[in-house]
């Protein structure tokens, strides 16, 4: 794999994050039975169950000296969670993107069993509770409405769209554009999507096999 392929395609961007670059340095002499309780306890954290008793009776029988092992832990957290948010990720490129970072080949193994297992949909659920978001849209009305008369002379006989939308917090807002306005807003969606479709199909973008 080139470096500029690596960049492209990796699933944590063009920049490694410090904390998944510390897990890889701290994976070493790690067997493969402490790995595992580790990767079940911070799979447990990322469902958002309390795993604090379960971290601090690893730490307490495991010979690994306490720095390490938060090392380790953040750096497994930090894989999954970014794992996990990218739908399209591909099993080879995600097991690939390890391998440059000297992860070993069991634990490479583990990672994948955990983002492309049966707990993935669970996984995402959770993710997506704690990612901050904004309401989306649930409901949108329109009508267009012809004021007969107004306090504005200027005003009569011209058309209005009136809209309202549905939030999915449960809100409702109402509004009132003239035609000339909603054209306009017409005209910067489209260009908007546009836009957004040109940038979806440069390569640089684009997570290939």
């Amino acid at each position: 794999m080139s470096a500029s392929h690596t960049k492209d395609s990796s699933f944590l961007g063009g920049r490694i994050p410090p904390e998944i670059e510390s897990m890889s340095k701290n994976l070493k002499d790690v067997d493969q039975e402490m790995f595992r309780k580790i990767l079940k306890a911070v799979v447990s954290a990322l469902e958002g169950k309390d795993c604090r008793e379960v971290m601090k009776s690893i730490a307490e029988s495991s010979t690994i000296p306490q720095e390490r092992l938060s090392y380790i832990v953040a750096g497994m957290y930090r894989v999954l969670s970014e794992a996990i948010r990218i739908p399209t990720l591909k099993q080879e490129a995600f097991k690939e993107d390890l391998r440059e970072l000297r992860v070993p080949e069991d634990f490479i193994t583990d990672f994948s069993s955990v983002v492309f297992g049966s707990r993935r949909a669970a996984l995402e659920a959770a993710t997506s509770q704690r990612d901050p978001h904004l309401p989306t849209l649930e409901d949108f009305k329109w009508r267009v409405d012809v004021a007969i008369s107004t306090s504005s002379l200027a005003r009569s006989l011209q058309p209005s769209v009136l809209m309202q939308m549905k939030l999915s917090d449960g809100s409702f807002h109402r509004f009132e554009v003239p035609v000339s306005k909603f054209q306009e807003l017409r005209y910067n969606v489209a260009l908007i999507l546009k836009e957004m479709n040109d940038l979806e199909k440069r390569s640089i973008l684009q997570i290939q096999d």
